[in-house]
């Protein structure tokens, strides 16, 4: 048997050695045993169901959640003259036809489909009818309630068992924790299964993280070693990718936007150029890469936080499949966690998913704010070690100053206290900066004893350390009102000195970008205000392109920099700006005053 694998992976792949446990995963399935399969994007997972397909008598099932995923690996197979099809709703009635009559006359070597369609009454006795030889479950990972990309349809996947009695099942995933993997065996019914699991670590991708001060500057200077590279640049929203693949266009990069909101045709031909041309920089939501085997992506790049740790490896791991050095980059601010927050407290989800939500979030807020090697922590979060620093992150190549940051912190929750925990992060800090404005002579909160107590700091750095406390759980954000910062049951020993609290110091981040050259408009804001600056510059193209008007008829700069600069609380300040008229603040400014308000 091994030999036979071998030939076929000699003769068919062209490739002369197994890796990972690939040897032994096929194996495992030719020996007709379950098996769990835990291999890194890039680790050659679908090898170990094709090559069982082609030593086996029968067709090879393989479960797959992506249209495009399927179609991708049957043209590949088609290429190596493997009699491999797909069943999906991309098909018409007669080539859906032509499909059952090549698995009904035994020619179909694998056969690709959804698992809503496989679990349909009529594709279930289709399939029963013909000699299933092998089951492969495809990202595997979604039948997890606790994992990051959960479907519905995978949950029945289970009954696969009792359809298929005696047929192997493979379940395959590049992404899963201990947790995750052993829900996966009890969802999917897997007998006694062998698992393989390969080590998390790409040592080719570089991890870069840093803090967001000015997104798009940072960005495009990140960006200028890239010219020329293929990469992804991952946004949250639709708008937002829409507006920066703009943005890099007019910057001489080939960009193109991928959302789900975009017409199935334009989805289709950007992934078509981004496949096939050099150099196109795709900016995405989540719902780009899944599946993907480009092997020369230089690059990812998030602007946006994802959702979890498991999100950022699989996102993450589109890069350098191809093993050569690629890089991960991704910035984030205080604004990013908020909202994340507000997305999970908001949903419909019952309050178990939500929990579960919180918890992932935290540990990848956590991750970013690490001082020690950033791979290491990566990989102890899927239960993998590394036995020293790796030497190829940010954390490693210039290792963050630590401060003791239990003074400026009690500083902090004692304004947050003193303020009645009412108020948002931009107000708590005025306050410690003791700013002379409206809002805080109307709460008299120049009358309190932490008022102007934080002078040592500029607005930035306080920014950073409210930022990393509220990560750590020492402050919490009223995610269901208006961003007030807030005490946890962690404050009290913080408050009365008895904890230790080493914090990151990101001021050489912050003069470094002071020091890149910008835009004059970029300019005339002041260091502490460019993340309030780019938010509000996001939040006036979103209502532009909603109204489909440009964005200056919306508000100007000018206005925009004053309300970056005065930070208006409430509708009344918020007419106080030049170029704000009532009309456009009743369309407009709610949503000006929620991005001031988040801060």
């Amino acid at each position: 048997m091994t030999q036979t694998a071998k030939e076929i992976l000699r003769d068919v792949f062209g490739y002369t050695e197994f890796r990972g446990h690939q040897e032994e995963t096929i194996a495992a399935a030719l020996a007709g045993r379950d098996s769990l399969v835990l291999q890194p994007t890039g680790g050659g997972k679908s090898l170990c169901y094709q090559i069982p397909a082609l030593l086996s008598d029968g067709v090879t099932l393989v479960v797959s959640p992506l249209i495009a995923l399927m179609q991708d690996q049957v043209s590949a197979l088609e290429q190596l003259g493997i009699d491999a099809a797909y069943l999906n709703s991309t098909l018409t009635a007669v080539q859906q036809r032509q499909v059952v009559e090549r698995l009904e006359s035994g020619q179909l070597q694998l056969l690709y489909v959804a698992p809503e369609r496989l679990m349909q009454e009529r594709t279930l006795e289709l399939l029963q009818a013909n000699r299933v030889c092998l089951i492969a479950i495809d990202e595997a990972h979604c039948v997890s309630q606790w994992g990051h990309d959960f479907r519905e349809d995978y949950l029945r996947l289970g009954e696969l068992r009792q359809h298929f009695p005696g047929v192997p099942r493979m379940a395959l995933t590049a992404t899963a924790t201990m947790q995750v993997r052993a829900e996966i065996i009890e969802r999917l019914e897997l007998a006694d299964p062998a698992q393989f699991v390969a080590g998390f670590d790409r040592s080719n991708i570089r991890y870069l993280v840093q803090s967001k001060l000015d997104a798009k500057r940072q960005l495009l200077d990140f960006l200028s070693a890239h010219r020329g590279d293929a990469g992804i640049v991952y946004c949250m929203s639709r708008k937002k990718t829409e507006a920066t693949a703009s943005w890099l266009a007019a910057e001489g990069f080939d960009a193109l936007p991928y959302h789900a909101g975009l017409s199935a045709a334009i989805r289709s031909e950007h992934q078509r150029r981004f496949l096939r041309d050099d150099g196109v920089v795709i900016v995405a939501t989540i719902a780009f890469g899944m599946g993907i085997d480009k092997p020369d992506v230089r690059f990812i790049a998030h602007l946006d936080l994802p959702k979890s740790m498991e999100s950022y490896y699989q996102e993450t791991g589109r890069a350098g499949r191809d093993g050569e050095p690629s890089t991960a980059w991704m910035v984030y601010g205080l604004q990013d966690v908020v909202r994340l927050r507000q997305m999970v407290d908001g949903s419909t989800a019952n309050e178990t998913h939500k929990r579960n939500e919180r918890v992932k979030l935290d540990a990848l807020l956590g991750w970013c704010e690490v001082t020690e090697c950033r791979r290491r922590s990566l990989l102890a979060y899927f239960g993998d070690t590394l036995d020293e620093d790796c030497g190829n992150c940010d954390v490693c190549l210039t290792p963050p100053e630590v401060f003791d940051g239990l003074e400026v912190a009690q500083k902090i929750l004692s304004a947050v206290y003193r303020t009645g925990q009412r108020f948002g992060a931009v107000h708590v800090i005025d306050v410690l900066l003791g700013k002379d404005n409206d809002k805080i002579r109307q709460h008299r909160h120049n009358e309190l004893s932490v008022y102007g107590i934080g002078g040592e700091l500029g607005q930035q750095q306080w920014r950073s350390i409210l930022r990393q406390l509220v990560v750590l759980g020492l402050l919490s954000v009223d995610t269901a009102g208006y961003g007030a910062i807030q005490l946890t049951g962690k404050s009290g020993p913080l408050l009365r000195g008895e904890m230790d609290l080493p914090l990151r110091r990101d001021l050489l981040l912050a003069r470094k970008a002071a020091k890149s050259k910008t835009k004059p408009k970029i300019l005339a804001i002041a260091e502490e205000d460019r993340d309030l600056w780019e938010a509000l510059r996001d939040c006036r193209k979103r209502l532009a392109d909603e109204n489909n008007v440009p964005p200056y008829v919306i508000f100007h700069d000018a206005t925009l920099m004053q309300m970056a600069t005065e930070k208006p609380q409430s509708p009344e300040d918020l007419l106080e700006i030049s170029g704000v008229g009532q009309t456009k603040l009743d369309r407009y400014g709610p949503r000006f005053l929620e991005v001031v308000r988040l801060g």
